[in-house]
């Protein structure tokens, strides 16, 4: 396991902050092939700030593997293992968290000792931290039934149409219960100083951030990116309002009529604003958005053609392969060949 450090770090007012718990809270990150460097050490780094400003052990970690090699990430940099996901579930070594940092190709990264090893931690009652991707494989293993959760936002579409029973929320991260699922990268800065604010208390958390040159502890609830619409906002609430009712139906798309109601505008003011502010009528944009996110589905997701087209708003599979290639100068299936083979039903 890998030692904090415990160098005294010294406050803004001269004195160390002297900080201590009955037991350190011992912390699991399962890293697999291809996973994250930044999401790894964004989650990690503010534990040892945490240490380093208490001038205490307050937080233990190992990596762990599902084998004694090496793991590459994404970038190919390879981390050593402390400890095997085997040897995790045969000793009794006390652990409170576990985290998982899955790699782009997760899909292949469900196996039966992984299945296994995620369900007899859950048996134990182990919280379980999923980063990125890794909500994916929570999900495949069936331990979200029913939960609110977060993913990565370029996969949250691909998540939602395969997995619907999880609850998903385009969120910073999510915490219910057992389970808190993140939305990786940098987020897992935040998902880690939420935990050290409930270990540790808001003070240290606040220094881990002042330490670290982050703006202040962020919610959880905190949307990842901008809503739709937002760089519009200082032209006209009006026109944001009625992108979002746009990307709120894209399955089922509304009349013209219908989104200028709910903006509050007149079709006619509605068509101005967009031809004066986004260059294209208010229908051409609608269905850009639409084929957009089919091209998402596309190229994260297996799922049949026909089944992209519905849940897209179309309803005539040649009629939505005649836009998707205007609009993207490929057919359907040929951007769905481009797709590498190891894009399963859900993530790339």
């Amino acid at each position: 396991m890998n030692a904090p450090a415990t160098v005294q770090a010294m406050k803004p007012t001269g004195r160390p902050v002297d900080l201590s718990l009955d037991q350190p809270l011992n912390i699991a990150i399962l890293v697999l092939p291809g996973f994250s460097h930044l999401a790894l050490h964004a989650y990690l780094e503010p534990f040892r700030i945490a240490n380093v400003l208490a001038n205490a052990s307050l937080f233990r970690w190992q990596i762990a593997g599902l084998d004694n090699n090496a793991v590459y990430g994404a970038n190919n940099i390879a981390i050593s293992v402390d400890v095997t996901t085997e040897a995790l579930s045969a000793t009794n070594i006390h652990l409170n968290q576990l985290v998982i940092i899955a790699g782009e190709q997760v899909e292949h990264q469900q196996t039966p000792q992984l299945h296994a090893f995620l369900r007899r931690m859950a048996r134990q009652g182990i919280f379980i931290s999923a980063l990125g991707t890794a909500t994916w494989l929570l999900a495949e293993t069936g331990l979200l039934a029913d939960t609110p959760c977060t993913i990565h936002w370029s996969r949250l579409a691909a998540f939602s149409e395969v997995f619907h029973k999880p609850r998903i929320r385009e969120t910073l991260f999510v915490k219910d219960g057992q389970y808190s699922t993140c939305a990786g990268e940098l987020a897992a800065f935040d998902l880690a100083v939420d935990l050290i604010a409930s270990q540790a208390g808001a003070t240290v958390a606040q220094e881990v951030c002042r330490h670290a040159i982050v703006d202040g502890q962020r919610s959880g609830s905190n949307r990842q990116t901008a809503p739709s619409g937002l760089s519009y906002a200082n032209v006209s609430e009006k026109l944001v309002v009625a992108v979002q009712t746009m990307e709120a139906n894209l399955d089922n798309p509304l009349s013209m009529d219908v989104v200028a109601k709910r903006a509050g505008l007149s079709r006619r003011q509605l068509e101005r604003l967009f031809l004066t502010h986004v260059g294209v009528s208010p229908a051409k944009h609608y269905l850009k958005m639409r084929l957009d996110h089919a091209k998402r589905l596309i190229e994260g997701t297996r799922m049949p053609l026909i089944d992209v087209a519905i849940a897209c708003g179309f309803i005539s599979s040649s009629h939505f392969s005649k836009c998707f290639k205007a609009a993207h100068g490929k057919t359907p299936q040929q951007c769905r060949a481009d797709v590498p083979a190891w894009v399963g039903p859900g993530l790339g």
